[in-house]
């Protein structure tokens, strides 16, 4: 009963909260809410385990200040080897993958709040301020800087000579990879109410896909930003502002001819990349993200339940809960086993047979990690939110 009445009061605060912005900024202009752990009960406290495995770290370095505690998608980008890390107050830095070397770094005195996005020789990245800013990947140094219509929340894509940046207005735009002129804009409405953040876009097939406020995944003509196709992953459904809130916060995951996309409040489905369509879909909410591998799909739930599931089908294989408010990352495949970050600055092991535990380490003492570890030839690099850079591996 206590548990009931916890949970209640947590909700009511929830929407009393949207109620406020709402009331702040009026219902015309685009608001965002952050999606917070429920404050009625702490995080879940780590179950202690026998480690199967060894961890050894391999380098370490300090990539900025980080996201000075603000909840930003800043992910790592690798290319060419090289790992490349953006903070929010305008530093880029360059490390050599294997050493730790620092190659570059680049001080653009410019809130960085989306990417680094690489590709066609570039690093991306985009500001509070609405700017998108090109950097050369061999020395860091500035090659373009262009002006979008508001602030970018997510990392630019870049490819086949086009740079592709959503805005946090909704408006999507494509620009020229060489000069950053612009080459076509698609706009949609937002809702009233979104989650602070947006999906980074994919290119992917010539395609440019793109998971959208309000439950939608499009595809668009990579060229001249044309409309291919759109489906509606969850339909909006409540009472309230509150209740209706979906979102697409995390990028869409792409395995050959198909593609993996989960929404908050909302569903986690299949979809032919060809047409968009959706073979299956089954109830699941995340803001965290998802990740693939082979016949199997990973995702962090909203309450920090990590899930996988038959690619196929949907089908649950199993579910890790003993990491329950601990806002742990979207889930990366690394050799045998999956690895999530966590609010405490924790790295967990997984079993991909059961999700079971085989390994957990420390990266930094008092900083969480927000973005998921990216993992490139077996090293698995992860940064905190205080700008500790780490390459790590399975021990021998």
């Amino acid at each position: 009963m206590r548990g009931n009445i916890r949970a209640v009061v947590a909700w009511i605060s929830r929407f009393f909260f949207a109620l406020l912005l709402l009331s702040l900024a009026g219902c015309t202009v685009l608001q965002e809410y952050l999606p917070e752990s429920d404050t009625s009960e702490p995080p879940m406290e780590l179950v202690e385990f026998v480690p199967e495995i060894g961890i050894e770290v391999l380098w370490s370095a300090k990539a900025g200040k980080g996201m000075q505690d603000r909840y930003l998608r800043l992910p790592l980008s690798f290319v060419d080897g090289k790992v490349i890390a953006a903070d929010y107050k305008g530093q880029v830095s360059a490390f050599d993958a294997l050493t730790g070397e620092p190659l570059w770094e680049t001080k653009l005195d410019l809130p960085i709040t989306g990417g680094p996005g690489v590709g066609d020789g570039l690093v991306v990245v985009g500001t509070e301020d609405a700017l998108v800013v090109a950097l050369d990947v061999v020395d860091g140094s500035p090659i373009w800087q262009a002006a979008v219509s508001s602030e970018i929340l997510s990392a630019p894509g870049v490819g086949g000579g086009v740079v592709v940046v959503r805005s946090g207005d909704g408006q999507i735009y494509g620009l020229d990879a060489s000069s950053g002129s612009r080459l076509w804009v698609y706009q949609r409405n937002v809702p009233v109410l979104t989650l602070r953040g947006a999906a980074a876009p994919v290119i992917a097939d010539r395609k440019v896909i793109m998971g959208l406020a309000g439950g939608k995944l499009v595809a668009l003509s990579l060229e001249g930003g044309q409309l291919l196709w759109e489906r509606t992953i969850v339909v909006p459904r409540g009472r309230t502002e509150l209740d209706r809130l979906v979102d697409i916060d995390s990028e869409p995951k792409v395995q050959g001819r198909y593609l993996y996309i989960v929404t908050y409040n909302g569903r986690v489905a299949s979809v032919w990349l060809a047409d968009g369509e959706v073979l299956w879909t089954r109830e699941m909410s995340s803001y965290a993200g998802i990740g693939v591998d082979g016949e199997t799909v990973y995702i962090t739930d909203t309450e920090g339940h990590i899930w996988a599931l038959d690619s196929r089908t949907g089908a649950s294989l199993w579910r890790q809960s003993k990491l329950l408010r601990r806002q742990p990352t979207a889930p990366v495949s690394y050799q045998d086993y999956i690895v999530v970050g966590d609010l405490a600055g924790y790295i967990h092991w997984l079993a991909k047979d059961d999700g079971r535990f085989v390994a957990r380490t420390k990266v930094e003492e008092e900083k969480g990690i927000v973005n998921a570890p990216l993992v490139v030839d077996d090293i698995l690099y992860v940064r905190t939110q205080g700008g500790v850079l780490k390459a790590i591996k399975v021990a021998d």
